[in-house]
């Protein structure tokens, strides 16, 4: 029996909702333990690591989210991989196991390339830049060093096996993808909360990220590899990954400076931010983040869980099928930004409140505000995923542009103007307030719906 894109229905859809959710439930039961555990400055510390976290990953360069749209085209039954858009698949098509061999060969290569840039990175200017930060950090100065080293191991060993999210997102394993979350996040979340209890700070949360990222890749492999694929795959010769990477890599590329733009817009502002503000003024922006991070991860769910679909439809041609989907992911987007936004801003502090938290949100004004910037940015990034579902990237540009444009304006705010914390706010608002917030869901809905009638 041949192998395709699994069927994404309604079991998957709520995997999705209870996997979010469980991360959700999670971070609650975690972050208490944090927030009450620790002092401001090591908050701030913790979530300078996300930052620079989420810059190591643009050393992917937009090669995942390419490679997992290949596969879900490979897995439609398509016979040939193309710069730009997508070769038809007939239906019912046979998958090409050479082509799908020579990709994962090409995946393997390419990241584990990748992992070797981030231990040289990483070791060198980012250990200087975090010897920086530490000269005004009087917390526990040798748990933040062991941590950092364990934080070096950690972005290494997640690049190496990233190809691994790729594999099960582009064959649809939307269900056991967030079973193997669960998985992984409820060991994240008992062994931190273990050790934090045990007084070892930054290091208890390194160490449970550590095993959990061991754990999620290590269940992702025996997911994807059946026995059946491994049968295939081993009866079959590689097409050869140069011709695969030279297919992914332009697009690749654009996606990767997309990414690189992205970074400034969201990213930026923390790292930046840190050499103008105190690590508490940080730490209360930054806690504040993560739960915007969270929020956006549970309007997003729909369309999450549809990429897949989405590859097969481009592949596939189906305009209805995309109009569909696109309703669907807008919709809840923007009904869980309102219903949470609105919960937030009435209940967020008084939460902390009760369980005495050392670090609170920002003001709800400056709430209010941070959670327009983020609903039209998840809007304008969803609408992009369903043009970037057609294997075309006309936005890497825009986005770099908005991303140089957030990193003036932040300077511009925070050193001549001296407005602190809303200049985090208001720096990356602003920069794609101008562009990118309504260009490219109005190119979605001209495309799919200005086709209706023909």
């Amino acid at each position: 029996m041949a192998e395709k894109i699994e069927h994404i229905g309604t079991k998957d859809i709520v995997w999705s909702y209870a996997g979010t959710a469980f991360m959700i439930g999670a971070g609650v039961l975690l972050l208490p333990f944090i927030l009450n555990k620790m002092p401001q400055e090591t908050v701030g510390i913790w979530n300078i690591f996300r930052s620079i976290t989420a810059l190591v990953l643009l050393l992917d360069f937009g090669f995942r989210p390419s490679f997992a749209r290949n596969i879900s085209y490979i897995f439609s039954g398509v016979k040939t991989l193309q710069k730009e858009g997508v070769s038809q698949a007939g239906i019912n098509a046979e998958v090409d196991y050479g082509l799908l061999k020579g990709t994962l060969e090409a995946m393997r290569r390419f990241y584990r390339r990748v992992a070797i840039a981030v231990f040289a990175l990483l070791a060198t200017a980012g250990t200087a830049y975090f010897c920086y930060i530490m000269q005004k950090y009087s917390g526990d100065r040798m748990d933040a060093m062991i941590a950092w080293v364990i934080l070096i191991a950690i972005n290494c060993y997640n690049l190496y096996t990233f190809y691994y999210d790729a594999l099960l997102l582009g064959k649809g394993y939307v269900k056991r993808s967030q079973q193997i979350n669960i998985i992984s996040q409820a060991v994240y979340i008992g062994l931190a909360i273990g050790l934090i209890c045990m007084g070892l700070g930054l290091t208890a949360i390194v160490v449970s990220q550590l095993v959990s990222i061991i754990i999620r890749r290590v269940l992702m492999y025996r997911v994807f590899y059946t026995e059946e694929l491994q049968s295939c795959l081993a009866e079959t010769r590689a097409n050869e990954p140069k011709e695969v990477l030279s297919a992914i890599t332009p697009n690749a590329i654009k996606i990767g400076l997309t990414q690189l733009g992205g970074f400034l817009v969201l990213n930026s502002s923390l790292l930046i931010g840190s050499a103008f503000l105190s690590l508490e003024e940080i730490a209360c922006y930054g806690i504040t983040m993560q739960v915007m991070d969270v929020l956006s991860g549970c309007g997003k769910v729909f369309y999450q869980s549809y990429l897949p679909k989405l590859a097969q439809c481009r592949a596939e041609k189906d305009l209805n099928g995309l109009r569909r989907y696109y309703r669907l992911c807008i919709g809840s987007l923007w009904v869980i930004f309102i219903v949470g936004g609105i919960v937030w801003v009435l209940f967020g502090n008084w939460a902390l409140d009760i369980i005495h938290s050392k670090t609170h949100f920002v003001v709800p004004s400056m709430l209010c505000a941070m959670l327009a910037i983020n609903i039209l940015e998840n809007n304008h990034a969803v609408s992009a995923g369903f043009i970037m579902a057609d294997n075309k990237i006309p936005f890497f540009i825009p986005s770099l542009l908005s991303g140089a444009a957030t990193v003036l304006l932040l300077w511009v705010f925070l050193c001549p103007l001296h407005m602190g914390v809303w200049g985090l706010v208001l720096a990356p608002g602003i920069a794609q307030l101008a562009y990118q917030n309504w260009k490219w869901p109005s190119v979605v809905i001209n495309e799919l719906w200005g086709k209706e009638d023909e």
